[in-house]
C-alpha cells in the first residue's frame, strides 16, 4: 500500500490530505502536526478576539477524530517532524506528549510546516504572539483574568493592524508602535495615510520608528526613552519558515529558508512535493519567484497536488500557474488592497503608472465615497503589474476586478473596454476600472 505522509496540517496539510482522498480511496495517509490544533480559522482569530465572532467553535475547522471517521486520513497532534531522511525515504518525529522520537516511512512526502511567528528578545508574562488558536486561547485568557484594559501593539502588518481593530472594539485601549516609517507593507505607502487618519479620529496612539528597549511587569521602556504601562503586550513583528529540521537533508532551500518549488509544488527531491506559507513559488505574471503568506495559494496548491498524484501519466499533470499576492485589510472604515509585485519590485521594470479618484457609484446616490484606485503597468507590453485600491467601499471589487485582468493577460488600456454591472448604488457608466482605461491612453 501507498503511504503518504503529510507534514503540518491547518490550511496546507490538512486540505492536501483531503483533496488526495477524494481522489485515492487506496493509500494510507498520516498527517503530523506539531501543535494542538490540526485546522483552524487562522485569519479569523483576531475577530474572536474582538468579539466579532463570539463562538469558539466556528474557529476550529476539523478535528482529527472527524477526520479519521469522514476520511480515513490519520492525523496526530503535537507530533513534530524533526529530521528528514531522504535517502531512506523516512521521517523522524518527535511525539510531545510522551516525548518518544520514531521514524516513519514515506512512498510520498508532502511539507507544509508553515512558518512561525518572529519573537522579540524579551521575556514577560504579558507579551504575546497571535499565530494560532493556542495562542488566541492564552490570550483571551489572560484578558480576561487580568482585566486588561490597555494593550500594546508591536508591528503594523495585516495581524497587528486587525488586533488593535478588534481591541479597541473590545473597549480596550491600543497603543501602535512600529520601528519604520512604512506600516502594511503590501501597500504603496503614502496610501496608507488614511490608516493614521482613521487611528487619530479615534484617539488611538501610534508611534513611528518606535521599539522596545525593556519589559518590566506592565512598565515598558522604549528606544525612544519613553516609559509606559500596559497590561498586555501583542507583537507582530514578521515571520521565519519551519524549516531548521530540513538542513540536514539533501532538500534545497533558498537563502531564506524558504523551499523553493516547480509548477508542480515538486521540490528537487523524487516524491517529495511542499506546499503553504513555508515555499517560494512565482509570480502569475512576471515569473518572477516570491514567497506570499496567503491562504488562496495553500488552497489552490492542495487542489493541484492531489490531482497530479491521482493521474495516471505525466502528460495528464496539472501545472499551478503563479500568485498574485491579491490581498486586503479593513481597518475600521476602509479597506486597502493590492495585487501583482510589490512596490518594491516595481524598480526591475521599466513602469507608467495611471491613478484616479472617483466616488465608487453615482455620485447622486446617497453613501457616495470616494475610492483610489493606482495601476502600474510595463510601458513597453502595457500589461498590469500591480494595483492598489483604497477607499470606505468598493476597493474589493475593483481589486478583483484588476487580478482577474491581470490573470486574462489584459493591457491596461483594455480597461476601458471591462463591462461593469452599472445601476446608481453599484457603479458609474464610466466605472474607475474604465477610467484607468481611458487615461492610460495618454500615457
Amino acid at each position: 500500500m501507498n503511504k503518504i505522509i503529510v507534514i503540518g496540517a491547518v490550511a496546507g496539510g490538512a486540505t492536501v490530505a483531503s483533496q488526495i482522498r477524494r481522489l485515492d480511496s487506496e493509500s494510507e495517509i498520516v498527517v503530523y502536526e506539531k501543535d494542538r490544533d490540526m485546522s483552524f480559522a487562522n485569519c479569523g482569530l483576531p475577530y474572536y478576539l474582538g468579539d466579532v465572532v463570539e463562538d469558539r467553535n466556528l474557529m476550529l475547522s476539523a478535528t482529527p477524530q472527524k477526520f479519521h471517521d469522514k476520511k480515513n486520513i490519520t492525523v496526530k497532534p503535537f507530533h513534530e517532524a524533526i529530521a528528514l531522511n531522504d535517502k531512506n525515504k523516512t521521517i523522524t518525529v518527535k511525539n510531545h506528549q510522551t516525548g518518544e522520537t520514531f521514524d516513519d516511512h514515506y512512498d510520498t512526502l508532502i511539507l507544509s510546516p508553515g512558518c512561525r511567528a518572529r519573537h522579540l528578545p524579551l521575556q514577560s508574562d504579558r507579551l504575546f504572539t497571535l499565530r494560532n488558536l493556542v495562542d488566541t486561547d492564552e490570550i483571551e485568557s489572560f484578558i480576561v483574568n487580568e482585566n486588561v484594559k490597555s494593550a500594546l501593539i508591536v508591528g503594523a502588518g495585516y495581524v497587528s493592524l486587525e488586533i488593535l481593530e478588534n481591541f479597541y472594539a473590545r473597549g480596550i485601549e491600543p497603543t501602535l508602535i512600529h520601528r519604520s516609517d512604512h506600516i502594511n507593507k503590501s501597500m504603496d505607502k503614502d496610501l496608507n495615510n488614511v490608516i493614521f487618519d482613521e487611528l487619530d479620529k479615534r484617539n488611538i496612539k501610534y508611534r513611528l520608528n518606535e521599539e522596545i528597549a525593556d519589559i518590566s511587569d506592565r512598565k515598558v521602556t522604549f528606544k525612544s526613552g519613553n516609559v509606559e504601562e500596559y497590561d498586555i503586550i501583542i507583537t507582530g513583528v514578521g515571520i521565519e519558515p519551519n524549516s531548521d529540521w530540513l538542513k540536514s537533508s539533501s532538500l534545497q532551500l533558498n537563502e531564506k529558508g524558504y523551499i523553493p518549488v516547480n509548477e508542480y509544488f515538486e521540490t528537487n527531491l523524487d516524491s517529495v512535493y511542499a506546499l503553504g506559507d513555508v515555499i517560494e513559488t512565482f509570480y502569475r505574471h512576471t515569473k518572477k519567484p516570491t514567497s506570499i503568506t496567503l491562504a488562496w495559494g495553500a488552497h489552490r496548491a492542495a487542489a493541484i497536488i492531489a490531482e497530479n498524484l491521482a493521474v495516471k501519466s505525466p502528460n495528464e499533470k496539472s501545472a499551478f500557474r503563479g500568485l498574485l499576492g491579491t490581498n486586503i485589510v479593513r481597518i475600521f472604515d476602509y479597506a486597502l488592497g493590492s495585487v501583482g509585485i510589490s512596490e518594491q519590485e516595481l524598480k526591475d521594470y521599466n513602469y507608467g503608472v495611471v491613478e484616479q479618484i472617483q466616488k465608487q457609484h453615482a455620485g447622486y446616490y446617497p453613501n457616495a465615497e470616494p475610492i483610489t484606485l493606482r495601476v502600474y503597468f510595463d510601458k513597453s507590453s502595457r500589461k498590469i503589474l500591480r494595483a492598489c485600491a483604497v477607499g470606505k467601499d468598493g476597493a474589493d471589487k475593483r481589486i478583483d476586478i484588476l487580478s482577474t485582468a491581470i490573470i486574462g493577460e489584459l493591457t491596461i488600456d483594455e480597461m476601458r473596454d471591462i463591462e461593469i454591472a452599472y445601476a446608481p448604488p453599484f457603479s458609474s457608466p464610466k466605472d474607475i476600472v474604465n477610467m484607468i482605461g481611458y487615461k492610460a491612453q495618454s500615457k
